[in-house]
């Protein structure tokens, strides 16, 4: 039997949850960023360069980025961005009460490119539906 948001928790899940939304898509977004950015790195042989003598922005070889390295930028962003998601996710899971694997699919929307954007829907409308459940028993109890 799933467990249920405790009634004190109730008012706390639509601003995590809103948290949860916008850590996901930006994480997502960074996480995709990242995964181009090591491709150009790794296999193209190629890093993003800002302000630098190629112009505003530019792909230089690998390791001779004199300016702001918009590559290793992009890396920490979504690193931070990701220790937010986590906490997202973590908060959300615990006033919602869900078992554990699920915390543990929605963290790997972190690491795993797309799966924040696919997952992010189903989990908003697990939530809201989880909600409207429970404002549909208070409403049946107060009549």
């Amino acid at each position: 039997m799933p467990l249920e948001p405790k009634p004190a928790d109730i008012s706390r899940i639509p601003g995590a949850l809103r948290l949860y939304q916008v850590s996901s898509i930006i994480t997502g977004v960074f996480l995709l960023l990242l995964c181009a950015e090591v491709y150009a790195k790794f296999v193209l042989g190629y890093e993003l360069e800002m302000n630098g003598s190629e112009g505003f922005l530019a792909f230089v070889p690998r390791g001779t980025v004199v300016a702001i390295n918009l590559s290793t930028i992009i890396l920490i962003v979504h690193g931070w961005f990701y220790v937010l998601y986590l906490f997202g996710d973590f908060r959300l899971w615990s006033l919602m009460r869900w078992p554990f694997p699920l915390f543990v699919l929605i963290a790997l929307g972190g690491i795993i490119p797309t799966l924040s954007f696919f997952l992010e829907g189903p989990m908003t409308r697990r939530v809201k539906r989880s909600l409207a459940q429970i404002e549909a028993k208070k409403a049946e109890v107060r009549s």
